[in-house]
Formats: structure tokens, sequence, C-alpha cells
């Protein structure tokens, strides 16, 4: 007999929000967390949360995000997200212009209130830039950024008051099915079981998916991140980001912003890589930066860091069965952070028999040996989706 209903792996933003919706359906939970909550790549998130996406499915997400990001307290009963509502800007090549107007149009439409503008109207508004190369930019002003390890443990914590069991340090190593149930194998030699499992546990998802002889095409990548105080530079307060040099910028608290990275980047291994930005690095991210924002060669470097995606090859999400009782979310690339809050009913949904969202079906596993991959976001600027 089953343990608990479900057993979820990772204790990051998804794991959390999974746990919380199932835990307030008074399902049986168990969060197995390697480290500590959030000390993954949750931890080293941006947290930036904006509803511009050209996929419909993800901007509805991080729509109903907003709704539980502005009512966090409410919903986790006392918790904090530390969300900040600044806008966001989003620059973009002249050839971008014809699927911004359609993306622009059903943003709008759908409840996430955009703009779209021209380069008359962006030097107006927003003259710190040089435009050079630009040709229209979106303007999302209910876009914002949030603490991602208040956010996790808001949800958590409310999970564990609703019954649900977090085992800290405590690292799966094999999923091993059985006839009516999944049991978990740790590093510690403790067997955990449950009816069902959910592996959320970003880069780590194919190591354990490799004891099931399940193999999905995602990789982990080590992403840049570069922190500036604004020192005699004018303060920025906004959010933005430019397609064409790869870029995004947000406002931190203590006179400070952060940069980072919409590029491609090297195959890196979760349990052994750098999680330093080196020299090379911050002049790379300070080139770009200054050259689409020329006043802010005056910031002073700070500091930096580097941070783990997991990266399906479509750059999209991977969500759904890929076993018998075993359920994945994973190939979040950086951009996860922003629907978590909502997406977790979804999955809890998927978990409990409940009819899943149509919506859900394009992010299947299944899809990469199908051959049916995503379209989504501007040129190598994927993680727009």
């Amino acid at each position: 007999m089953a343990g608990y209903d479900v057993a979820i792996i990772g204790a990051g933003v998804h794991g959390a929000s999974a746990a919380l919706h199932l835990a307030e359906r008074g399902a049986e939970v168990a969060v197995l967390e390697r480290a500590g909550p959030a000390s993954g790549p949750t931890g080293r998130s941006s947290a930036v949360v904006r509803g511009y996406y050209v996929n419909e499915f993800l901007a509805t997400l991080t729509r109903d995000s907003l709704d539980l990001f502005h009512g966090f307290a409410d919903w986790t009963h006392g918790g904090d997200a530390g969300f900040v509502t600044t806008g966001a800007l989003f620059l973009h090549e002249p050839g971008d212009g014809e699927r911004m107007q359609a993306t622009v149009q059903r943003l709008n439409t759908r409840g996430t209130p955009t703009d779209l503008l021209t380069p008359v109207q962006i030097a107006a508004d927003f003259p710190a830039f040089d435009l050079s190369g630009i040709g229209w930019a979106a303007w999302e002003p209910g876009a914002g950024y949030a603490d991602p390890v208040g956010t996790t443990l808001g949800m958590l914590n409310r999970a564990r008051s609703l019954g649900a069991r977090l085992l800290q340090d405590t690292q799966v190593t094999t999923i091993e099915p059985l006839a009516e149930a999944v049991r978990l194998h740790t590093a510690s030699g403790e067997r955990v079981t449950a009816g069902q499992v959910l592996l959320a546990a970003g880069p780590w998802t194919s190591a354990l998916l490799s004891t099931l002889g399940v193999t999905l095409p995602l990789r982990a990548e080590r992403h840049i991140i570069a922190t500036y105080g604004w020192g005699e530079v004018h303060p920025v307060p906004y959010i933005w980001a430019s397609m064409p040099d790869g870029l995004y910028v947000k406002p931190e608290p203590r006179e400070q912003f952060l940069v980072g990275t919409l590029w491609e980047e090297p195959e890196a291994d979760p349990d052994d890589y750098s999680g330093e930005l080196w020299p090379d690095e911050q002049l790379r991210i300070a080139e770009a930066l200054v050259r689409r924002m020329p006043g802010t060669a005056g910031a002073a470097a700070s500091s930096g860091y580097a941070a783990l995606y997991d990266v399906a090859p479509d750059w999209q999400p991977v969500i759904g069965a890929v076993a018998d009782r075993v359920t994945v979310v994973a190939g979040t690339a950086g951009h996860g952070f922003k629907w978590a809050p909502a997406l977790g009913r979804h999955v809890a949904d998927l978990l409990t028999g409940r009819p899943a969202h149509p919506g859900l079906t394009q992010f299947r596993p299944g899809r990469f040996g199908d051959g049916a991959l995503l379209t989504g976001g501007y040129g190598n600027a994927k993680i727009m989706g």
C-alpha cells in the first residue's frame, strides 16, 4: 500500500506549488528535497513575472499567477512573495512587428494590458535607450518581480500546515515502479512509496528518469547573471529586455540592478559546474548593456553568479506523464518561475485524475519522439515563449 497519495521530488517553486494545490484538496503529500527548499535554480531565479508570451497558455498561466501573487498572503495564510510591480519593456527588431501585433492584441483581450510602441513612442517615453536596430517595443505595465525564496517557502509552508510532509536533505537516487504504486529510493537508504510521483527536479530530471529507463532530450545549461550598483547613474525603475541583444535588466533592492542573458549556453553538469561569474563574462554582459543603454557606462559592477536552466530542444516546458504513475514538470528553461503558482493547480489535476486543461497537451513529453516541437518566442529569444 502506498504511504502517500503523491510524492514530489524537488522543493523548488514547481514542487512547492503542486504540493500546496494538492494539499488543499486533501491529498497526502510528501516532498523530497536533496538539500533545502529553493536551494537549486529556483533560489537563483531573477523571478521576473511578465505575461508577455507568444504562447497563449503560458500567457494565461502568468495572468492567473499574477492574481495569486497579488493575493499571496491570503492564499498562503501569511506568506510573503515580495511581489513588486514595475512594468516591463520589451525591445524588438523591425521584423518582429507582425507577430508582436497579434500577441499584444491577444494579451489585451485576455486581460494582460500591453501596449505596442513605435520607435518614436519608445524614444519619447523611454529615452535612455540606443534604438539602433529596434523597430518596436511592447510595454506591459502590470509586470514585475518577486522573491523566489519567499514565494517557494510561502507555498511550501502552507502545504505543510495542511498536512504535507517535507523531507529535506533527502536525495532520491532511484524511481522504482511497483504494481500499484511507485517506490523512491534515497541516498540514505530510506524508501518512500506513493500512488503517484511528480518529478520536479529541474536539471537533475534526466538522471532520475534514466532510473526508469526513460530518456528525454533535456539538458542543463549554465547561465550568467551580473549585478551592478546605480552609483551616479539615474536609476531605471522598470524591467526591460532587448531581443536583439539577448539581454534583460531588472531593478533590485539596495540601489542595485540585475542583468541576465537570453543567450544559448553550453551544456553543464548540475553536480559539477562553476557558480561564479568570471571576469570575461562580466565584460561580455557590460558591453551588451552599455551598447543598448549607454548611460549605464557609469554603473559600478557589484557581483554576479551563474545559475542552471533545464532546457528542452524547443525551450518550452515538458509537462505530463512519462511512465505509469510518474509525471514530470521539466524544461522550464529559466522562465518557469512566473507561471509556477498557477501551473500547480493544473499539475494537481493530472495527479488526481481530474480532466486536464487542453492547453497542457502541447507540452506532453512524447512530442519529441513525434517530431512535434513547439515554436515560440522571437528568433533566438525562445525564452519569450
